[in-house]
């Protein structure tokens, strides 16, 4: 049996016994008093009511939770005093539970619990109860309202918020400082007994922290804890109820607890000395390298400041702090010489940026440490003396003039010999040039300033034994003017006089520029190269002339155009001048001096048309004449379509028609009669070599004339097929089988018996010889075979 169920068993039997236990019976009070008429009235019967005092008695109920018994838990008993034993009253209970956790037995009274009741989910219970006549119905008491309080054992522990609990408390804390406070609760009643009393204790933790028992605040038992030495601790503390007696129940949670860092330590150099080296040739900013203090501490505390306190070369180096990674950077200062030092020696020193002043105790915070920094020999790149050049000239100067020299070192012990050149690349146009032994440039091209003022070169020095090794220097050459320049017109005037102006009349204002900047600025003077009867000029003396006129009146029709040479000079050393000719044109203006025209041809046109209209009219005349030149030559240069039209339009071929044609009896296929003939050709014929909708007659060839000669006649049939604009507009082949007139025999040919009438005969073939017999036998014997037919 556990110690809960002996509990149990004690607080039930001690509620048995107690004197106001729920098996108490409610009965009627007595009433020891004079019974006294409360109110009287008359019924209908004549009889004199009375009003009764009430006969029940209440009180509340007790029931204890968690019962475990088998069967119903008994709570307590109804009674009237009206109740005669006989089963003749009715007993009702309602309100909180009643029916289903509570039950009463309706002869008896007795109320029972059915199952077992927790206080934490509800401390008490309200119902209401009745006694009503079993057989009327009514009520024989009125009901009354009882109360059943659930009494509270001690069946809950303790418990947290928290099953783990995170805290932290500054290292080198004093003994009793404050880490964290943790509370249980408990669900039991703590009105009644000590069920929910708490006490802590810790389980985990000793010797180095304590709780106090009634608030459960954590505190440190150990003075001077050390984060260095044990950062993380684990301490379980208990909550027990029942004031922490023997038989009480409890619950434990843990608490990590965390010593957080204070500067305690002071940073450390591991090495006294520290060897580092550096070449000489390394430039300005270079890191040497690093050193570093270490310090037990951990952020801001462990933060550490570098700095250089002595040594011989404080001038020579710097230190950087590295703020990520604590440590020290040593860099180059000032340019190092192997020649000149080859051991520099430093005292750093390293410090806490943030000391805590209660610390103070624990020593200074800061270490040195001694750096020796060795410089290494190279061969360096000569050295020039100046870092750049800059050197003046002339423009006017001969060719080979040295214009400066440029001199560098070897800094090296050995001295070696040094080779100068210019980089092309910053002299395209080799106008300079360098002596390769002394450094010396002259000019290689003359100088104009007008072209560059300024050249900037590049010079190479290179060691003679090594020539990778090289060094460069900027040169700067500045090109100073020389007056080599006449002064001009500074743009190109159109000027213009008015056929009314009069004498001194202001027609132009001019102005020069001069490509020289000379030290005291430009100065120009105006004047004319010869005296002029019409226009003077006049100098304003602000580098700008006044073009004027010497007469009243000029036509145009007379002189349309003036040239006025106009001399323009400097005032620089040597004198430049230059004559300039101004174009003055004669036009016609308005009575305030405003241009209308000035060609004298418009002194001929029409009053009342204006130059814009005759511009136009023109214009339109000129479109128009384009616009029928195109017609026309688009008309020439249509194609005539060929009748066959093949799948590749190859020039220079025979025409192939494939056209058998109808014998010697089809005269509209083509005229054979004409190739034979000239006279019989008919008018109005078209080609059949080309479409019919042309629009082109062919022209009527006149017949060559009798005993013309076949050649002359081929030629001028090759003529007129030339000049024939009805002609394929592309090379054919053309046939004229013409035999002239000259044969005593005429013509052989049958193609002309399609035009002959009658029949024909050719008995004088006989006489012609032997060589005619076989002709004279085929024509001779037609005759008779067509007689014989």
């Amino acid at each position: 049996m556990t110690i809960q169920q002996v509990l149990l068993l004690l607080l039930l039997w001690m509620w048995l016994l107690h004197p106001c236990r729920t098996e108490m019976l409610f009965r009627r009070t007595p009433d020891l008093r004079p019974r006294s008429s409360v109110g009287r009235t008359s019924g209908s019967d004549g009889k004199a009511l009375h009003r009764q005092k009430r006969g029940w008695m209440w009180n509340q109920f007790f029931l204890l939770e968690e019962y475990t018994g088998s069967d119903y838990q008994y709570v307590g008993k109804l009674h009237s005093d009206q109740d005669k034993g006989d089963g003749s009253l009715k007993y009702i209970l309602s309100g909180d539970g009643a029916g289903t956790l509570f039950v009463i037995d309706e002869k008896t009274g007795d109320i029972h619990a059915t199952r077992r009741i927790d206080r934490e989910e509800k401390a008490f219970y309200t119902l209401r109860a009745q006694a009503i006549n079993r057989r009327t119905l009514r009520p024989v008491e009125p009901e009354s309202e009882f109360v059943i309080k659930i009494h509270d054992i001690n069946d809950n522990e303790p418990t947290f918020p928290e099953e783990i609990y995170t805290a932290s408390v500054p290292e080198m804390s004093v003994v009793g400082t404050s880490v964290v406070q943790v509370t249980a609760t408990d669900a039991d009643d703590p009105s009644y007994g000590n069920s929910a009393r708490v006490i802590y204790s810790i389980l985990q933790g000793q010797p180095y922290f304590s709780v106090e028992p009634e608030t459960g605040i954590i505190r440190t038992a150990l003075p001077n804890m050390n984060r260095e030495n044990r950062e993380q601790y684990q301490v379980v503390i208990q909550a027990k109820d029942m004031g922490g007696q023997m038989g009480g129940l409890s619950g434990t949670t843990t608490v990590n607890i965390t010593l957080t860092d204070v500067n305690d330590n002071p940073p450390r150099f591991p090495q006294s000395t520290i060897h580092l080296r550096i070449p000489e040739s390394s430039p300005v900013g270079t890191a040497i390298g690093s050193v570093k203090a270490t310090d037990a501490d951990t952020g801001k505390n462990a933060e550490v400041e570098y700095r250089i306190i002595d040594g011989d070369g404080t001038d020579m180096f710097d230190i950087v702090t590295q703020k990520d990674t604590q440590e020290g950077i040593i860099t180059v200062r000032k340019p190092l010489d192997y020649e000149t030092r080859r051991l520099y020696t430093l005292k750093v020193e390293a410090e806490n940026t943030h000391v805590d002043p209660r610390f103070y105790y624990l020593g200074p915070f800061k270490d040195t440490t001694i750096v020796k920094i060795s410089v290494e020999d190279v061969d360096e790149p000569p050295v020039f003396s100046r870092s750049s050049y800059l050197f003046e000239v002339h423009e006017d100067i001969e060719l080979g003039t040295i214009i400066g020299t440029v001199m560098a070192r070897d800094p090296d012990s050995a001295s070696s010999p040094i080779r100068f050149s210019l980089d092309r690349h910053t002299d395209l146009d080799r106008i300079f040039n360098i002596h390769s032994g002394n450094g010396s440039i002259y000019t290689s091209k003359p100088l104009d300033r007008e072209i560059s003022q300024w050249h900037n070169l590049s010079v190479i020095a290179a060691e003679i034994n090594n020539p990778k090794d090289t060094t460069r220097v900027p040169v700067y050459v500045r090109i100073l003017d020389v007056n080599d320049n006449a002064p001009q017109f500074a743009v190109f005037y159109d000027t213009f006089v008015c056929e009314n102006a009069r004498a001194g009349q202001l027609i132009q204002t001019i102005s020069a520029v001069d490509k020289d900047d000379p030290l005291g600025g430009q100065k120009f003077f105006f004047s004319l190269a010869a005296v002029n009867p019409n226009f003077t000029v006049q100098d304003n003396e602000d580098n700008t002339a006044r073009i004027l006129t010497r007469r009243n009146g000029f036509s145009r029709h007379e002189i349309s155009t003036y040239l006025l040479p106009v001399v323009i000079s400097d005032n620089d050393y040597p004198i430049q001048s230059s004559t300039g000719t101004l174009t003055i044109r004669v036009c016609a203006c308005d009575s305030r001096g405003n241009m209308q025209s000035c060609n004298a041809e418009a002194l001929l046109l029409p009053a009342g048309l204006s130059t814009g209209a005759l511009i136009a009219i023109l214009l339109c005349i000129i479109i128009l004449l384009v616009i029928v030149v195109l017609f026309a030559a688009l008309k020439r240069q249509r194609k005539k379509e060929p009748l066959i039209l093949s799948k590749e339009d190859i020039r220079d071929n025979i025409v192939s028609y494939n056209d058998e044609g109808g014998g010697e009896e089809d005269t509209q296929a083509f005229d054979i009669g004409t190739l034979r003939n000239p006279a019989a050709i008919e008018d109005k014929k078209l080609r059949r070599d080309i479409i019919p909708e042309t629009l082109f007659v062919p022209r009527r060839t006149p017949s060559a004339p009798d005993n013309t000669d076949v050649r002359d006649f081929i030629n001028q049939r090759l003529k007129e097929h030339d000049t024939d604009p009805s002609a394929p507009p592309y090379d054919s082949l053309a046939t004229y089988a013409y035999e002239g007139n000259d044969s005593i025999a005429e013509s052989l040919s049958s193609l002309e018996s399609g035009t002959t009438e009658g029949d024909q005969n050719y008995d004088y073939l006989r006489e012609w010889g032997p060589r005619f017999n076989k002709l004279a036998e085929m024509y001779g014997g037609g005759e008779s075979d067509k007689d014989a037919s």
